[in-house]
């Protein structure tokens, strides 16, 4: 039995006096009114209609019923009339999660005036390299960084591209030597990205086209941003995504090594476990996000 729907019945009955109109007014039979009515006495062990071939009147408990459920649906009513108005509003709870150097590279300079434009929103961002359950962790939108996504019940949105290329510090090509060709990076000291598609196989794609090295790198971290300073410290040759590199390279932190070659690079996807994730508050954060990586501060789109 529908609740609902039987007290919205009932109290159409009791409000019209009458089963025929009651079942006029909506678009069923009368006679499957009087079933629902009496199901519903029978849940309930009372009457809550005397009626006759003339005439109906309530009990007591039937007009308690009444009142009571004529409350219940006027509650129901106005939660789905917030709901339908909130649609369209950028307010609530956005919760986030994103890949830890992404969030504190490209994220965190763009949220404070995300933030002073959305007021009302209350939002919750988690740093996190890891692939996470988006519905275990009650997120609405996850950034994630591969070259591609598997087929899933997940709604994928393609935002951008990063470009992966190969760093070094000058005090360390001063120290160790500039590599002339890929072959000759086997023999440096290499530093690696942990959750890295590519930590033990560089694919290069240069003037001469793909050259796949197998490397076994020396120093492995986890996180894209310890592995720049590390970079910066004059430790060794690594790669790192744009949005990790562009800052230390105008600055003079950190070279091109090989520039005229580069990894394939991965791409951002924002990933919401359903269609209806897709509302105003993430269109609105993506929405920002984008502007902010086409002014060069992440991925490409």
């Amino acid at each position: 039995m529908d609740k609902l729907s039987v007290m919205n019945a009932y109290c159409r009955i009791v409000e019209r006096g009458s089963f025929v109109r009651a079942a006029e007014d909506l678009g069923v039979s009368s006679a499957l009114l009087s079933r629902e009515v009496k199901l519903l006495e029978e849940s309930l062990g009372c009457l809550l209609l005397t009626r006759s071939t003339r005439s109906m009147s309530l009990t007591e408990q039937g007009r308690h019923y009444y009142e009571e459920s004529r409350a219940l649906l006027r509650a129901v009513g106005e939660v789905e009339d917030r709901i339908r108005a909130g649609v369209g509003s950028v307010r609530g709870h956005l919760r986030i999660n994103v890949p830890s150097s992404f969030g504190q590279m490209v994220i965190a300079p763009m949220l404070p005036d995300f933030l002073e434009r959305f007021p009302d929103l209350r939002f919750t961002m988690s740093l996190d390299d890891r692939v996470v359950d988006m519905v275990e962790g009650g997120f609405d939108l996850s950034i994630r960084i591969r070259p591609t996504l598997p087929d899933s019940a997940l709604i994928v949105r393609r935002i951008g591209h990063v470009r992966q290329r190969i760093f070094a510090a000058r005090s360390y090509l001063d120290r160790a030597g500039t590599p002339q060709g890929p072959a000759d990076l086997t023999r440096h000291r290499l530093l690696g990205f942990l959750m890295a598609d590519h930590l033990t196989r560089w694919t290069l794609t240069g003037p001469e086209g793909d050259t796949v090295l197998d490397i076994d790198p020396s120093v492995r971290v986890g996180n894209s941003l310890v592995l720049r300073d590390l970079l910066i410290a004059g430790q060794g040759i690594g790669t790192l995504p744009d949005f990790v590199s562009d800052d230390p390279v105008a600055r003079g932190l950190l070279v091109p090594v090989l520039p005229d070659h580069e990894l394939p690079g991965p791409e951002v996807f924002a990933v919401t476990a359903s269609r209806l994730g897709m509302d105003a508050r993430v269109n609105a954060f993506l929405e920002h996000l984008q502007q902010a990586m086409g002014d060069g501060t992440g991925g490409r789109p």
